[in-house]
Order: C-alpha cells, then structure tokens, then sequence
C-alpha cells in the first residue's frame, strides 16, 4: 500500500520531481519544492506554512530529518536527523547527523557541519567552513586537518542518487 503524505497548505501543495525520490511515507506540507536527481529518506517532515521548503538538485535529505522554512542548495547532504529551522544551505555542503541549525542561520557553499553540532540563531557560515560543538564554532577549512574534496567525495550527493535508485521501491 502507498502512504502518500504530501499536504496542501493555504493553496500551496507540494511540488516533486518526475526525476526526484521521495519515501512514501515522508511528510512533505504546503510550499515544498523537491528538484530532480534530489532525494528525500523515509521518516523526513518538509513543512514550508510559513516559509517555502526547496531542495535542489542532487540534494539530499536522511531519514528523520526536519526542515521547516529552509532552503537547500543543489548538491547538498542532510544527514539523518537533522534539524534546520528557517535555514539556507548554500550549495555543496554538507550538515552531519543529529546537527541542529536554529533560525536565521546560512551555511556557506562547501562548508561542513559535523554530527551532532548545535548552530545558533543568526549565524553567518562564510563558505568552505567546518562547523562543530554546541555551541557551534566556526573554523575556515583551510585551517583545519581535514581534506574537504576528501569529505565531499566520501558523501558525494550523486552516490546518494544512485543509492536512491537502488531502493526505488521505497519511493513508489
């Protein structure tokens, strides 16, 4: 049986890809755009009522996650979990497991932000940046041990694609 739980908000419904993925039993409400090669895991809750929710292309969101008002560039890895409240990803980044990113925050193109970190209302993450700790700290990559082409590969977005297609029985 499919459990579609897509929901129409003050006359906004949300707006899916022919060529995207989404768990049957994702809950996606109001102004929610998911673009194409894009994929949204089971259990993930997408609510754009008082702001639009968009995730580009050959994004994607892991099981559990919560995006309410955010909006997720292309290329970009949600890890599991995750909370963004009124958020915009900037392209190729990646938020790890279990991070929570409060209201009015930007996370800059390439940056990571570990698993489990805590990003504070208002911050500005310049791009290329590894965020971590609750509270979060921001250090430029450059400064950092970590390879991020490294990193990006690792969790290279169109991995994530092809794994989507594989459980494509998830997604019907």
């Amino acid at each position: 049986m499919v459990d579609r739980r897509h929901y129409e908000f003050d006359g906004k419904y949300p707006q899916i890809s022919d060529e995207a993925f989404v768990a049957r039993d994702a809950t996606l409400v109001g102004d929610v755009t998911v673009d194409a090669d894009a994929s949204v895991w089971p259990g993930v809750v997408l609510r754009g009522d008082v702001g639009p929710v968009s995730i580009g292309r050959e994004s994607h969101v892991g099981d559990n996650a919560t995006l309410h008002a955010s909006i997720v560039g292309d290329r970009v890895m949600v890890g599991h979990g995750a909370v963004l409240n009124d958020v915009v990803v900037e392209d190729g980044a990646l938020v790890g497991f279990n991070a929570t990113l409060n209201s009015n925050v930007t996370v800059g193109a390439r940056s990571i932000v570990a698993s489990g970190a805590v990003v504070p209302e208002g911050y500005e993450i310049p791009p290329e940046s590894f965020v971590r700790g609750v509270p979060a700290i921001v250090t430029p990559l450059s400064e950092t041990t970590l390879d991020p082409d490294e990193i990006f590969e690792e969790h290279h977005s169109g991995a994530y694609t092809d794994l989507a297609a594989r459980h494509r029985d998830l997604f019907e």
